[in-house]
């Protein structure tokens, strides 16, 4: 029988997002491609370090206690622009690192985020900024990382997601409504609309899997009360009120429900991230993530108007 990835989470990774390749990625841009290859045959056995979505990940994967070893709930597969032989170092590292990855997509000097609707993938996460405008243009759900590679407290067995609302969850129409015609207008037709749902965003989807897994997680603590939740979702929004209800009856009419919301109204989201330490947080404008990115493993989702290359972004003002 197939192994069916359809009711599975798939995150798809390149190595650039899992592992820190600054050291790699300077001999293949000072040296090129055939150094590029000596360098890594000759570290073969060196393990990687982490890089800025590891943390994010080693958790995500050991979610996979809530389900039977052959039947997973996550699955997370490797999209790399390696060859299958310069990627050995990468899945080397992987089994070094104990992480649960046994499945990879190596294409040499290509990116594979095309195969991600054929891989049931909601979401893919890389370094490398081009393919991911490039994936977001085809309307798949990717996020270039930025930010520190945090330290992954080995005690700490939590999993904190944290998402921007509007270009993330769901789609940007209120944004450019902002753009256009300033915050008045914009309130006036949230609150106009505040029975209406948005239409979904990039990383909705994505959304959706991870709280089947707070499903399980509910299921599980039935079963035994002293199962402690270690899945946390977060919405971290420059809304406030009165826009902020609209963003709530969407997520119910979606039938997603997140643990905490933070409606901001314009105050710096970087602050509100130093305490709530997520592992992860995902925003559609670059200029939020300047102040996320000091302290917190962060991912730019390039979706919407706003990142189209001819608009330029408004990197001071707030995003709704």
């Amino acid at each position: 029988m197939p192994y069916e990835l359809a009711d599975r989470l798939v995150v798809g990774i390149a190595s650039s997002a899992l592992f820190d390749l600054a050291e790699s990625d300077r001999v293949f841009r000072e040296q090129g491609e055939e150094a590029y290859r000596a360098y890594q045959r000759e570290h073969l056995t060196d393990t990687l370090e982490p890089g800025v979505a590891f943390p994010f990940v080693r958790r995500l994967l050991s979610l996979n206690d809530l389900a039977e070893a052959d039947d997973p709930l996550v699955e997370v597969i490797v999209l790399s622009r390696n060859d299958p032989d310069t990627g050995l170092r990468v899945m080397r590292s992987i089994q070094s690192q104990g992480l649960a990855i046994s499945r990879a997509v190596f294409m040499q000097g290509r990116s594979p985020y095309r195969f991600m609707p054929a891989l049931n993938m909601s979401l893919f996460l890389s370094a490398n900024q081009d393919d991911v405008r490039e994936a977001v243009a085809l309307g798949l759900p990717a996020g270039h990382v930025l930010g520190p590679v945090a330290e992954d407290e080995s005690e700490d067995t939590d999993l904190r997601i944290a998402f921007d609302f509007d270009g993330v969850l769901a789609d940007d129409s209120a944004e450019q409504l902002y753009q256009s015609g300033g915050i008045e207008e914009f309130r006036a037709h949230e609150v106009a609309n505040a029975d209406v749902a948005h239409d979904v965003g990039p990383l909705k989807e994505f959304l959706a899997a991870v709280n089947r897994i707070q499903q399980r997680e509910e299921e599980e603590r039935r079963k035994d009360p002293a199962y402690r939740l270690r899945v946390h979702v977060s919405i971290v929004t420059a809304r406030n009120a009165p826009a902020h209800e609209r963003a709530v009856t969407s997520l119910n009419r979606w039938g997603l429900r997140v643990n905490d919301a933070f409606f901001l109204g314009g105050i710096d989201k970087g602050r509100i991230m130093s305490v709530l330490k997520p592992h992860i947080f995902f925003d559609d404008q670059a200029g939020h993530l300047e102040s996320t990115a000091r302290t917190t493993p962060s991912v730019h989702v390039p979706f919407g108007r706003l990142n189209q290359p001819s608009v330029p972004s408004a990197t001071t003002a707030p995003n709704p």
